[in-house]
């Protein structure tokens, strides 16, 4: 099994393409601004390379990970070689039986959203509890992470 970078890198990306769309004030911007005590002054005080730089890091990492969530054929190879005296025709005939099902932008973003709903929103959930923030933050930036990991599962899953 092969990662695919160029994959990775495109799911990384696609993180900032939502983040314009999502935090544009259009939509959930102003609210988000609201909730997490941000302001016109505090955002043109940023150092934006930085952040947006960072920002694509992170997704990359995440990217990364959704792998095991989003290709079923990972978990595959991870069972072959974890047992011992295992031959290793069982997983070439099983990859050629098998190799390509559920490769599909769709099943990647099912797998995606799986992901964003039950680890990173009450990652983002527990965090704003300790922070006293809003249930409106939480949705904002909870939802916002959802609909990444649903984008960056398809990619990930579909681009092979």
């Amino acid at each position: 099994m092969h990662f695919n970078f160029y994959a990775l890198i495109a799911a990384a990306l696609s993180t900032l393409v939502v983040g314009f769309i999502w935090y544009n004030p259009k939509v959930f911007g102003n609210i988000w601004m609201r909730e997490s005590g941000m302001t016109e002054e505090k955002a043109r005080g940023a150092n934006m390379a930085l952040t947006f730089g960072m920002t694509v890091v992170y997704g990359f990492l995440i990217a990364f990970v959704l792998q095991a969530f989003v290709i079923h054929q990972v978990g595959a190879y991870s069972a072959a070689f974890d047992i011992k005296g295992v031959d290793p025709s069982v997983l070439d005939n099983y990859m050629q039986a098998y190799g390509q099902t559920y490769r599909t932008f769709k099943h990647g973003m099912l797998h995606g959203f799986m992901a964003g709903l039950f680890f990173a929103l009450p990652v983002v959930g527990t965090g704003a509890l300790f922070e006293r923030r809003s249930w409106k933050y939480t949705l904002v930036s909870g939802g916002y992470w959802v609909v990444c990991c649903m984008l960056m599962g398809g990619i990930v899953c579909a681009w092979q």
